[in-house]
């Protein structure tokens, strides 16, 4: 599934791109954050200089309904609030993507990272757009956690021993024959089943190449 890394640009209207910008030296991360119908709630930690200065500023936005302080010390602040302007809250909602944190917003820009369908970034996209924000694509990247997703465990296992025989060296350190000789299979059963998990490989980084020409084209 594909995996994209934004960089928005928030809108001067709303309080948490006009004061970041304002502060570019102090980092908003937001840690947790969840809609409550027409507001929503975030966690988020302020680090940086002048963050009492910025917290006050913070309170006195009528977009902020409630600020509690959970936390701080000399140059980080942990806070809980609740605004009537979660802009990127509503926008993963309306896409049906969920928000994954931390996101870093800094001088009127969050760097957001989503894990979606095609269509569901393509939504995203779109949404982000409707709120006002406009962005840049970092990266689209297929993300596989293991070859276990990719291959069965016999692909997996005869891959691995066909790179341990050398029969992937240039030049083969094994023939086919040898290998299936090593291992005790018949050599049209080898060779089928490395052929449909050499399949499997080369088209999935395919994929994953033409996802980063579409991004990088974008």
């Amino acid at each position: 599934m594909p995996r994209a890394k934004l960089s928005v640009r928030l809108p001067q209207a709303a309080w948490i791109g006009d004061l970041s910008t304002e502060y570019p030296d102090v980092e908003f991360r937001v840690l947790a954050a969840l809609p409550t119908g027409e507001t929503g709630v975030g966690l988020v930690e302020l680090s940086g200089p002048n963050l009492p200065e910025v917290i006050r500023r913070i309170q006195e936005r009528e977009t902020i309904v409630s600020l509690d302080l959970l936390g701080e010390s000399d140059d980080r602040t942990l806070i809980q609030f609740e605004t009537t302007e979660p802009l990127l809250l509503f926008s993963v909602k309306e896409s049906g993507i969920p928000l994954e944190p931390p996101v870093e917003i800094r001088d009127g820009r969050a760097t957001v990272e989503v894990t979606a369908s095609q269509d569901r970034l393509s939504t995203f996209g779109s949404q982000l757009e409707q709120f006002g924000m406009s962005f840049d694509v970092e990266y689209v990247r297929r993300t596989v956690d293991s070859t276990d997703q990719l291959l069965t465990d016999r692909q997996r296992d005869l891959i691995v021993a066909a790179v341990q025989q050398g029969y992937y060296d240039t030049p083969r350190e094994s023939s086919l024959t040898e290998l299936a000789d090593h291992l005790g299979m018949a050599k049209s059963t080898v060779s089928e089943t490395l052929h449909r998990a050499e399949e499997t490989i080369v088209k999935e980084f395919v994929a994953e190449l033409d996802e980063g020409l579409i991004a990088e084209a974008q």
